[in-house]
């Protein structure tokens, strides 16, 4: 039997430069050739940036929503569809990348680092989308 296989995951951004910039710094990711500085998008087009690994696979794209509504979480007035879990090998580096994130950009949702079976941090991008950086 053959199954798909993912070819990236795709987000939404009022501002997709700043947000691939945001997942770029982040994750050590590289944008694709010819989409590190998109033209703006004609009013029907979408603009996409895709974001790839050392290896060159598409690992993100980043997709142009100018009237993106960020999620509430934790509350679900607005919920999230979507989000991301990033691992860390140990909580000293779950508070290297904590610190990272926010330097870039990110806010803290909710502080579960004191969590003896699975220490984490949920934290929203600059776009609002929630993340985890977690021990794993």
């Amino acid at each position: 039997m053959t199954y798909p296989v993912l070819s990236c995951t795709a987000i939404d951004a009022r501002d997709p430069r700043a947000l691939a910039d945001f997942y770029s710094a982040l994750l050590g990711l590289h944008c694709r050739p010819g989409d590190d500085m998109p033209p703006p998008p004609a009013p029907d087009d979408t603009d996409w940036i895709v974001l790839l690994d050392a290896a060159e696979r598409r690992i993100l794209a980043v997709q142009d929503k100018p009237y993106l509504r960020p999620s509430t979480w934790p509350s679900e007035e607005i919920p999230m569809q979507l989000h991301m879990d990033f691992r860390v090998p140990d909580e000293q580096e779950l508070e290297v990348q904590r610190e990272r994130a926010e330097d870039l950009g990110a806010r803290l949702l909710m502080d579960r680092s004191g969590d003896a079976e699975e220490p984490l941090y949920v934290m929203a991008d600059p776009e609002g989308h929630p993340f985890c950086l977690l021990v794993g």
